[in-house]
């Protein structure tokens, strides 16, 4: 019996040890193992996608890379779902979120924004056979966007951007049968399969409709943006130093002009600064 609780003891000695070191600030860790973890997505094209080199490239990865470099780290990068990096507690699955998530209220209960990195338009999009021409003709009819997206909370009329920077918005489209993919990409997918085969209309960020139409998707994109997003760079809940070192990088690539030129290498235009 002695031997056992000695077992024991040493066991959780052991366990809580384990536990110790990784409940260290997040910052401390990536400095002492010279390397982040980046969690985005590998099909959303310009923004991040894996190319021909099977490499992951875009606008989101590149911002990622640049932040390792200003923190003389390596980076590595992994690809969770959409919806599993937004629900928060990422318990050191990663460190670090460069996808284009818009801080909201409610993804502020369980995660951290340190800094806007870009700005970009919301936009509707129909088949190119699609008689409709405006947004409000979209009502009623069935529109495909992305699961735990902000384009999802717009067609739910359940959006509320609370980030520096956000212009005001309308709702245009009402009682919409809305189908949510695992991303919007998808959704164009079955877009562009023909008008009103799966769906009438899709909700994406414009430079994903841009992209899609320059590889040959028969879509085209109606009337103005519906709201402009303000996207941040994420990180999970705890970690204030680690916090203001992104702040701090963040500000000094958009001041040096880096954020502006890597929007329009991505882009074609300044995406960095507020319309």
């Amino acid at each position: 019996m002695k031997f056992m609780k000695i077992v024991l003891c040493g066991a959780l000695f052991t366990l809580f040890s384990t536990m110790a070191v990784q409940a260290g600030p997040v910052l401390d860790s990536i400095m002492e193992k010279k390397s982040i973890m980046v969690a985005t997505d590998a099909n959303w094209p310009p923004q991040s996608f894996i190319n021909d080199k099977n490499e992951m490239d875009g606008f989101d990865v590149d911002v990622a890379r640049e932040i390792a470099k200003r923190m003389d780290v390596e980076i590595e990068f992994t690809t969770p779902a959409w919806d599993i990096i937004t629900a928060g507690n990422w318990n050191g699955r990663w460190d670090l979120h460069v996808g284009s998530m818009t801080p909201t209220k409610a993804r502020a209960e369980k995660l951290a924004f340190p800094a806007v990195y870009y700005y970009t338009p919301a936009a509707v999009g129909v088949h190119e056979d699609s008689e409709i021409s405006k947004i409000e003709e979209l009502s009623g009819k069935k529109v495909g966007t992305g699961t735990s997206t902000t384009f999802e909370l717009y067609l739910q009329k359940d959006l509320s951007i609370d980030a520096e920077g956000a212009p005001t918005f309308e709702y245009l489209i009402d009682d919409s049968e809305i189908k949510s993919y695992e991303t919007s990409t998808i959704a164009l997918d079955d877009l562009r399969l023909g008008d009103g085969v799966r769906l009438d209309g899709a909700v994406s960020s414009l430079p994903v409709f841009l992209e899609a139409i320059k590889n040959g998707y028969p879509i085209k994109v109606i009337g103005d943006p519906i709201f402009y997003e303000p996207l941040a760079v994420t990180i999970d809940i705890g970690d204030q130093e680690f916090n203001d070192k992104l702040k701090e990088l963040v500000t000094a690539m958009r001041e040096d002009g880096t954020l502006s030129e890597l929007s329009k290498k991505w882009y074609g235009v300044d995406y960095a600064i507020a319309k």
